[in-house]
């Protein structure tokens, strides 16, 4: 199936073994794609639940369900002060690519960006298409862009806030060996790094303090190389 194209619906979308598509999905696939009718495409409800599906007008008619299995066995939450620029939309999209569960753009002490609602719709749409390119089950959960300080209060055994300077123990051995069903939250900072109080609090939080190498990454870098470790260590 993984020649087939996938395109992401609303679960409200599927009634009865019918899929209504939206006038943007119908052009897609019938002007871009160049599907006719009866040709397969796939369904995904961005929630777990893949479709063949069969073109059938301005429908999609549900032949079967699909298993996937392509997710990582734990789930994880990046907390990534926001880039200048647009540099968030291509962190968004690697992320995506790479397995992350939870995305919480955060405003630290030296956030430049302060992001406007129609930034939030983009990269929930770029979330989106990555999920389809990358034939992910889920779409990532991207949240609103929140203070660093309330972000702090999310919950998780496995808590970690990335911290370029210091002496601290690398990020790779405390993921090794983490079992399925874990939750795992990693903070990654702004251009400039954390400020001192920043990562004070976030140790105060219950987060360990933890290295992603000797180089000082870019605020872009940084959390895909994050999740890039934790893919690694859990996908073995």
């Amino acid at each position: 199936m993984s020649q087939l194209q996938r395109i992401a619906i609303a679960p409200s979308q599927l009634q009865q073994g019918q899929i209504a598509l939206t006038k943007e999905q119908q052009h897609y696939l019938t002007r871009v794609l160049r599907l006719r009718e009866g040709d397969r495409f796939i369904a995904m409800d961005g929630k777990g639940k893949w479709w063949l599906t069969q073109l059938a007008g301005e429908q999609g008619q549900v032949l079967e369900p699909l298993i996937v299995e392509t997710e990582l066995p734990v789930a994880v939450t990046l907390l990534i002060a926001l880039p200048k620029g647009n540099g968030f939309d291509e962190v968004v999209r690697c992320c995506t690519e790479l397995g992350v569960t939870n995305i919480v753009p955060v405003l630290s002490d030296r956030t430049l960006l302060q992001p406007s609602p129609q930034k939030l719709e983009r990269w929930q749409r770029i979330a989106a298409e990555a999920a389809e390119q990358s034939e992910r089950a889920f779409v990532p959960t991207i949240l609103e862009p929140v203070a660093f300080s309330s972000s702090l209060k999310l919950t998780s055994s496995h808590k970690y806030i990335c911290e370029a300077r210091g002496n601290f123990p690398h990020l790779m051995s405390k993921v090794e060996g983490l079992t399925n069903d874990k939750e795992i939250i990693i903070a990654t900072g702004p251009e400039g790094g954390w400020t001192q109080q920043e990562v004070d609090n976030a140790i105060a939080s219950g987060f360990q303090a933890v290295s992603l190498g000797r180089r000082i990454l870019r605020a872009v870098t940084a959390p895909v190389v994050a999740l890039s470790l934790v893919s690694a260590a859990c996908e073995v």
